[in-house]
């Protein structure tokens, strides 16, 4: 982004239009939304992102209220699943969102462009920004567009790897998975978490993420995968 941080570039400009599905109004807004802290810029991504993710949420509750039957426990495992950090990065990237961001140097530098915390994050702004400029309709329309693929495929359909993993120790008659953080490394805008999971008399398994949650879901998957 090469214009000052007052004004929006065409390419955000038409970008925003795209996805949001309408001109952006206050185009201070969304640049903010697109804005990581490490430009130096008091206004940035970090309270839309807030309210964003509530947006999401709802957005994504309500979807799936109203096109399924499926009792409470499978609509919380699919909601928290469609409102990931991981999915929020993957729909981010499928709208090549990376090259609209603002980022400081040393966050380019650093891979910030591909980050899954930087790319969720202001994936969420993103929609926290619709709603404040055009409302909760827009906001939701927002979500179901660009969230269509994810909830008409098998994001959140299958059991969470933990819970798996856990049953299937209990089923073992062994103790419970015992998660330990390995390693945490990388740049606070760009970290990485090392996990590893261990089912006593039985074997162990590491993962590495941008979180350390997701860090656990990927070990328990390795484990099922090694040992199960």
């Amino acid at each position: 982004m090469t214009k000052g941080h007052s004004e929006l570039p065409d390419s955000a400009r038409a970008f925003i239009t795209e996805h949001a599905g309408r001109d952006p109004g206050d185009e201070k807004l969304w640049l903010e939304a697109l804005t990581h802290g490490s430009t130096g810029h008091e206004r940035n991504y970090e309270r839309l992102e807030f309210l964003g993710d509530r947006v999401l949420g709802l957005s994504i509750a309500e979807w799936l209220f109203t096109a399924t039957g499926e009792a409470e426990g499978k609509l919380s495992q699919r909601l928290n699943a469609l409102v990931s950090r991981a999915t929020c990065a993957r729909v981010a990237r499928s709208i090549e969102l990376g090259p609209q961001m603002l980022l400081g140097k040393q966050a380019r530098d650093d891979g910030g462009q591909d980050s899954d915390n930087i790319l969720g994050d202001v994936m969420e702004a993103l929609i926290g920004a619709c709603f404040v400029d055009h409302g909760f309709d827009q906001a939701r329309a927002m979500v179901r567009s660009l969230w269509l693929e994810e909830v008409d495929g098998k994001v959140g359909k299958h059991k969470h790897p933990k819970s798996a993993l856990q049953e299937w120790t209990v089923g073992n008659k062994r103790r419970m998975p015992e998660y330990s953080l390995v390693e945490r490394s990388g740049p606070d805008h760009n970290l990485r978490f090392t996990v590893r999971v261990e089912v006593n008399g039985i074997g162990e398994a590491e993962a590495t993420s941008s979180s350390k949650q997701d860090a656990e879901t990927l070990a328990a998957e390795e484990f099922l995968r090694k040992f199960a």
